[in-house]
């Protein structure tokens, strides 16, 4: 259904975010109440909202916050975390999170969010949105709590696909140092490769080959290339972007989401052993939840990806309301910045860089990357 006149003047002004209501495992209450904390903070965003029209309309009339806030999309169908990618790609037209995407496709919002299936909602981005010229694997990149000033590292990929050879781990640290500009304000980031230590010697061969291509393409793709880092530097200050393949990066992010979580329930434990404890909770009470957002997951929900012709960020399949209000929120400050449009010219003159920076030595390699990533 589309907005009716009314609600399409409220919405004119504002960055319209598309959002897939169903799939997580939360179910659209949560998606719902993520959609009106974000609105009680941001009067600049308003929403498409895609899921069962009539269960929907009950969830959001219970919002104030969302009053001519959100036009609705009726999709009867839902992606679950079951279905197979391929299965959705041949019968997944009436779902939720399709219709999410269409409406990026079709210039009706500047980003789509989902919580649901990240197969499933990889695969439709990639077909309904198509990847950047130049583009061979898209990444998902993720924002990681860590100790540097700015209180997070961006690392890719984290989950889009397992493989990557040295093309593409080049290719990350292109999209990710843009995702860091963009993102985060860094005018130039640091570029990390995530190895089994710093030594050059150290690695599998395609981590040494995309080490030097890497280095080869900082300058003029204005970043500055680190070097090899390891698994603590995730955390650190070592690097502002950390690229690794995505089954590597799955791996260390659910790891830190784990870690999170037993610090947490430590730390509760602990508080509650004795009296005295939990007197001494009492006087900590800001200290403890100053440490309790700084680690929380939720805060820094919404994976990007990265090197399609759109915006799109996974939520995770679990969120709350909070977990997704802070994938809406990261989906609006991109879709402000012009990210999508600043990420395509970035990767649109790989080739051009790659000719004017390669030097001799470099230049097969540096054709090799070209060829790849042709059309």
């Amino acid at each position: 259904m589309t907005a009716q006149p009314d609600q399409a003047s409220e919405q004119a002004g504002r960055i319209i975010i598309s959002v897939d209501a169903m799939g997580g495992d939360a179910g659209p209450g949560a998606v719902v109440a993520g959609l009106a904390a974000s609105a009680a903070k941001n009067p600049e965003i308003g929403f498409i909202l895609h899921g069962p029209e009539v269960r929907l309309r009950k969830l959001v009339a219970k919002r104030r916050d969302l009053n001519n806030r959100v036009t609705f999309r009726d999709a009867p169908d839902v992606v679950t975390m079951d279905d197979k990618p391929s299965l959705v790609l041949r019968n997944g037209k009436n779902t939720s999170m399709w219709s999410a995407l269409e409406s990026v496709r079709l210039g009706e919002a500047a980003s789509a969010v989902s919580c649901g299936n990240t197969g499933a909602l990889m695969a439709l981005s990639m077909i309904r949105l198509r990847k950047l010229p130049g583009v061979n694997r898209p990444a998902i990149a993720v924002l990681y709590p860590a100790l540097a000033a700015r209180k997070f590292n961006v690392m890719l990929d984290v989950g889009a696909d397992v493989r990557a050879d040295a093309a593409d781990l080049l290719q990350f640290a292109l999209m990710g140092a843009s995702y860091a500009r963009n993102g985060m304000g860094l005018r130039r980031p640091r570029i990390g490769l995530l190895n089994v230590g710093t030594e050059e010697h150290k690695g599998r061969a395609e981590l040494k080959e995309a080490h030097t291509l890497i280095a080869q393409f900082s300058d003029s793709a204005n970043f500055e290339y680190v070097g090899f880092v390891e698994g603590s530097d995730v955390t650190g200050d070592a690097a502002d972007v950390i690229v690794t393949d995505g089954f590597t990066g799955n791996v260390a992010i659910k790891t830190g989401e784990g870690t999170a979580k037993l610090i947490s329930t430590l730390l509760r434990d602990a508080f509650r052993h004795s009296l005295l404890s939990r007197l001494a909770s009492i006087l900590a009470i800001t200290t403890i939840r100053r440490l309790h957002k700084r680690i929380d997951p939720r805060r820094v929900n919404g994976g990007v990806f990265l090197g399609l012709n759109g915006t799109v960020v996974k939520s995770h399949g679990g969120a709350d309301a909070t977990g997704v209000s802070s994938a809406i929120k990261l989906a609006f400050q991109l879709a402000k910045s012009g990210f999508t449009d600043r990420l395509a010219a970035r990767v649109a003159s790989t080739a051009e860089v790659a000719q004017e920076e390669a030097t001799p030595s470099a230049a097969d390699a540096a054709k090799t990357v070209n060829d790849k990533y042709e059309g």
